[in-house]
């Protein structure tokens, strides 16, 4: 299934995306899709309803983050070869894990808002893991079974708040609006494998990032079983498994950075696609 909650920011509803692409309502049988909606028992009965006799929903319509509820935003770094080379980082021996700010979650589509003082705004593609029952501790072998879905993010990040500000990299990783998410959790049941699906992600209509999760470092049963180590995985919490390469701070001979005007689309196979436009902060 893929999954939405859709509507204006605060108010969305509940919803599916049909077999044929078209959007349905399901706010008369669900009150919204969150921690509570993504175990695999209520994803299986929300499977089992008619989704054909569903409402369905007409014109164009705001996708919000498709999970409400999130509790945590967590992140893995440098997780592809190829990127750790270019950021002129160390591959990591062990996932590099931080977070983002439950505050810098937005819908697919919401604007990039470039924070006060931003000089160096960055992006990159991800592969999103939702977590759907509660882990801790789980082995590399058992971890996908407590995943409920995957999804679209774009870690959009500001390197001179990340990198030259001193401490960790949350500063320059949390900003208002810069954890675009969406536009749908598609279900496990559609994704067998995670470990093969194509990623891409372009400025302005130009080609910057095109990879595939295979090359990853730590595949995705990897990451959900080590941060259970450290972290207790709740239904509704989100991964970012890391970017490849082709982010802006990597750029030769220069490093090339958003500003106000630019247009991010990016998307992954079977997962959907995202498009932000980057504005000014305004009080």
């Amino acid at each position: 299934m893929k999954l939405v909650r859709y509507g204006s920011q605060g108010k969305e509803k509940p919803g599916l995306i049909d077999r044929d692409g078209n959007l349905r309502d399901l706010s008369k049988k669900i009150a919204d899709i969150d921690p509570s909606q993504i175990s695999a028992a209520a994803l299986k009965k929300i499977s089992k309803l008619p989704i054909d006799s569903l409402p369905l929903v007409k014109g164009k319509k705001r996708f919000g983050v498709p999970v409400n509820g999130i509790g945590k935003f967590i992140a893995i770094g440098l997780n592809y070869t190829d990127h750790a080379k270019e950021a002129n980082m160390a591959i990591p021996k062990e996932p590099i894990i931080f977070m983002k700010a439950i505050s810098s979650l937005c819908g697919p589509n919401d604007d990039t808002i470039s924070p006060k003082g931003s000089k160096k705004l960055d992006w990159e593609i991800e592969l999103g893991i939702v977590i759907g029952k509660k882990a801790r501790y789980v082995s590399k072998t058992e971890a996908l079974k407590y995943v409920a879905g995957y999804c679209v993010i774009n870690d959009v990040s500001e390197r001179e708040f990340q990198l030259e500000k001193g401490g960790t990299w949350d500063k320059g990783k949390g900003c208002d609006t810069f954890g675009p998410v969406g536009p749908w959790l598609v279900t496990t049941d559609e994704i067998k494998n995670p470990q093969n699906l194509e990623l891409w992600l372009d400025v302005n209509g130009k080609k910057m990032q095109r990879g595939n999760t295979k090359t990853m470092i730590f595949d995705a049963a990897t990451i959900v079983s080590y941060v259970s180590e450290f972290l207790t995985l709740m239904p509704g919490d989100v991964i970012a498994t890391g970017t490849p390469p082709g982010v802006g701070m990597g750029m030769k001979p220069n490093p090339k950075y958003l500003k106000i005007g630019d247009v991010v689309t990016c998307g992954i196979e079977k997962l959907g696609t995202q498009c932000q436009k980057v504005k000014a902060f305004k009080k």
